[in-house]
């Protein structure tokens, strides 16, 4: 790959066209349309937050260096931003009214309001720019490797640059657009953020069945994104319809894994609904985000719930009870080997040796506290089913 380093591209000439689009959150174009600021293979906009964006123009005026800034050379005539697209946006910005700076005395000025001598200077600033040719092999790889800004790419973010093409433009424009109304929906079931591909790459782990990479590559050069938007829409409308009530805990679950289980089973929702509320009751369940998957699969798999444990008070006060009736009556004090017909009939085991159980299982409405709970030794404890 060649590089060529010019040190005489000005911020006003970097700036002459810019354009930049508020809907999707992207510079466009700027050096009077030869330059594209955001190719598809460059994550979103994320310096508008007013402490990074600021920060660029700050350091402009203090006079700090920005840092190498890496152009791709198409041809001749047109290039492509491949590192710097932050900073270069948030300049554009600013030059045209975008956001706002505090000034030394803490008043915000826009571009247009601040003394004219320090418009010229941040006009005036030169950047360091490389401009890169080679394969796009070559490029991409290179790009996979750099982190100048200090926000490194997050894995989506490299798959979006290493597949780039109409599939990922259309699927940036459904998914990674924070304007698109129905991501508000979404935001219940998804963790992250639009702008960090985090949709995007929940879509496509889901359609994939966590085979990103190999689905991107089959589908780099398709216009189309049907399948993927379906069957994420599939997803998400399956869960909103079962499950009523949006909880907390549902974000970030794993929707497609369970629509994968469970989609075809047949549900009640005002019954699911109810289970969950009950549930959600429920102090002896520890961990809501497995009261889903728990009705889904038949109010089965208890673990799922992290059921509440009896506490050690608990545990040595039904002991000490326990010990002293069995005592006093020659039994074991397990319940279940003072019945039994071996040598264990009459033993007295220690704390240590026993374990805590529900008399009424928790599964069939038992409680977990003292009045709802014995002390088994451990073989008993282990080998009594649900009953």
């Amino acid at each position: 790959m060649k590089t060529t380093l010019k040190t005489d591209i000005t911020v006003k000439e970097i700036c002459e066209g810019f354009v930049y689009n508020e809907l999707e959150g992207k510079g466009l174009f700027g050096l009077s349309g030869k330059l594209t600021i955001q190719p598809e293979y460059q994550r979103n906009y994320i310096y508008a937050d007013g402490k990074r964006d600021v920060a660029v123009i700050q350091s402009i005026l203090k006079g700090y260096p920005l840092g190498l800034i890496y152009f791709n050379k198409i041809d001749d005539e047109n290039l492509e931003v491949l590192d710097g697209q932050q900073r270069i946006t948030s300049i554009g910005r600013y030059v045209t009214n975008k956001f706002a700076v505090k000034d030394e005395h803490g008043m915000e000025q826009y571009f247009s309001s601040i003394a004219a001598e320090k418009r010229q200077k941040i006009l005036d600033a030169k950047l360091l720019i490389y401009e890169c040719e080679g394969e796009e092999f070559e490029i991409k790889e290179w790009f996979r490797t750099i982190n100048i800004a200090g926000v490194p790419l997050n894995e989506q973010e490299l798959n979006n640059a290493v597949f780039s093409g109409p599939f990922v433009t259309l699927c940036k424009e459904e998914f990674s657009n924070s304007q698109n109304a129905m991501n508000q929906k979404r935001a219940a079931y998804i963790k992250g953020t639009v702008n960090r591909q985090d949709y995007l790459e929940c879509a496509l782990n889901w359609v994939s069945k966590g085979n990103i990479v190999d689905y991107m590559s089959r589908h780099r050069f398709d216009n189309d994104i049907r399948e993927l938007k379906n069957y994420f829409n599939s997803v998400i409308d399956w869960a909103s319809t079962l499950f009523i009530d949006v909880e907390r805990e549902m974000c970030g679950l794993e929707w497609g894994r369970l629509y994968e289980t469970y989609h075809k089973k047949a549900y009640d929702p005002k019954k699911v609904s109810a289970e969950v509320k009950k549930l959600y009751g429920d102090p002896s369940v520890k961990s809501r985000k497995g009261v889903f998957e728990y009705i889904l699969g038949g109010s089965i798999d208890a673990k799922l719930l992290d059921i509440r444990i009896f506490e050690d008070s608990t545990k040595k006060a039904v002991y000490a009870q326990q010990k002293a009736k069995a005592e006093k009556n020659g039994v074991s004090n397990c319940p279940l080997c003072a019945i039994g017909h071996d040598a264990n009939k009459t033993k007295i085991w220690s704390l240590g040796d026993m374990d805590a159980d529900h008399v009424t299982a928790w599964s069939k409405g038992g409680s977990t506290d003292a009045k709802n709970c014995e002390m088994l030794c451990k073989t008993h404890n282990r080998a009594k089913g649900n009953r």
